[in-house]
């Protein structure tokens, strides 16, 4: 709710998603066929002739842009109360997403309806159209629908949907030559394992798979599978679901994909399968995810092998136990490095960084992004400078500095340097320019000192 409006509350409406739909106007071309030109749309529940208005409009909107630039079609259509992005990802096959615009409502005096104001520029069209194409990179990746299509955009999306990127988890070199082991003992030992990818606290430690598959697996995982699969953490370690001892080891595994329980006789040994890239075609393989406390696992397997008890089994008394252990050595190890780097305390600064060229992303602005929630630190007129300047950078290719007084207390800089990008907020009322400046530079000494921006 935003504060109060003449001694009564008005409320403020974030951007909400009306509808997703895709259609391809070549599969219902004569009258009374229109209906099957639409292969998805969402909600399900929207009467046929609606939904048939709705692709017709999308339809004709493309065609009249097409008259002004018949080799790039209309990307976005602003209206006062919403938002259609429409994307083509192939040829005749159209996606359009249909976004509320955010809006104040204002109460009125004398019982009168209140007024709604519909704040038409507060959405960008970068940040809503990487997310309208990373829901097909997703759906690609699932091949049309095997893995269900996380479409949840009740929460603001912001510049880490731009970046689409990978939050990679700091680790020492010991820690790291022990996870590399590990992936190399299992492939070893269950041979069937093509491609691995090794994650802890939703961040990527080591991956087999090419980068731009990863990065869509990457969103999946922690946007969709992870986040409905949660539970209560105690004291930052996992509620261990079934402590068994093996050996002498403790075993805390369990899959996240396939079957829920291994004793049970009427467990499915069925996996998701998913599509990744290969030189001129597609490879189709099953995804299992296991988990072990804050350590997850994903091993990929060739999808034309059957997957039995027996591997299941395999898999989950070999990997069950190292995993644990692996997971509770991540553990102290992070733990000795936050003591060593001293207490937590608020700094006079946030940020995001992206590095175009391993993906990796970093944000100290976001407390918790998922599909269904996304918690930042900020007022929302900062995060839409952010997305602003962002704008400003992809117009270039050259490197270049950008710093912005905004609201009262803050200053917002963005560095672009060599396939970098760095976002910095500062909450320093009364610094002039080259002090904020100066505290940028300090920044990254402390935060990037092995990587290089330009002065």
């Amino acid at each position: 709710l935003a504060g109060m409006a003449t001694g009564m509350q008005e409320k403020q409406y974030t951007p909400s998603l009306l509808s997703f739909f895709i259609y391809n106007p070549s599969f219902g071309p004569r009258e009374g066929e229109e209906e099957k030109k639409i292969l998805f749309y969402h909600p399900c529940d929207v009467e046929k002739n609606e939904k048939i208005r709705n692709v017709g409009l999308c339809e004709a909107i493309v065609q009249f842009t097409r008259t002004f630039c018949p080799t790039k079609p209309a990307k976005s259509l602003h209206t006062q109360k919403n938002r259609q992005f429409f994307f083509e990802p192939e040829d005749n096959f159209w996606i359009v997403m249909v976004v509320r615009n955010p809006m104040i409502e204002k109460p009125n005096k004398d019982g009168k309806p209140p007024t709604i104001e519909y704040q038409e520029e507060e959405i960008l069209d970068t940040v809503y159209g990487a997310v309208l194409r990373q829901c097909y990179s997703i759906v690609m990746l699932s091949q049309r629908g095997c893995i269900e299509l996380g479409l949840h955009l009740e929460s603001s999306c912001d510049l880490l949907d731009v970046f689409g990127g990978i939050s990679f988890f700091p680790l020492d070199k010991m820690t790291y030559l022990k996870i590399q082991s590990f992936v190399n003992r299992v492939e070893e030992s269950l041979s069937l394992v093509k491609y691995t990818a090794f994650l802890y606290n939703d961040q990527l430690i080591w991956s087999g798979l090419e980068q731009d598959d990863m990065r869509i697996l990457y969103k999946y995982l922690t946007t969709s599978l992870f986040p409905r699969h949660s539970e209560p953490e105690l004291a930052g370690r996992d509620s261990p679901l079934r402590p068994e001892v093996a050996g002498n080891l403790l075993h805390y595994g369990r899959f996240l994909t396939g079957p829920a329980n291994l004793k049970d006789p009427e467990a499915k040994f069925r996996f998701p399968k998913i599509f990744v890239n290969k030189e001129d075609s597609y490879e189709e393989l099953h995804l299992i995810v296991y988990k072990a406390m804050s350590a997850a696992a994903c091993f990929m397997i060739s999808a034309s092998v059957e997957l039995t008890r027996e591997f299941c089994e395999q898999l989950d008394s070999l990997v069950g136990p190292q995993l644990t252990l692996l997971a509770s050595d991540i553990c102290e190890q992070f733990n000795i490095n936050r003591r060593i780097s001293g207490p937590d305390k608020e700094p006079q600064f946030k940020f995001i960084y992206f590095n175009h060229m391993n993906l990796a992303e970093k944000s100290t602005i976001h407390m918790r992004k998922t599909a269904s929630v996304s918690l930042t630190s900020v007022h929302p007129d900062l995060m839409k400078i952010l997305g602003d300047i962002n704008c400003d950078f992809a117009r270039v290719d050259e490197d270049e500095e950008i710093i912005v007084k905004a609201m009262t207390d803050y200053w917002v800089v963005g560095k672009k340097s060599d396939q970098r990008e760095l976002y910095v907020i500062l909450n320093q009322k009364n610094a002039n320019l080259i002090e904020v400046n100066e505290e940028v530079k300090r920044l990254c000494a402390t935060q990037f000192n092995n990587i290089f921006f330009l002065d």
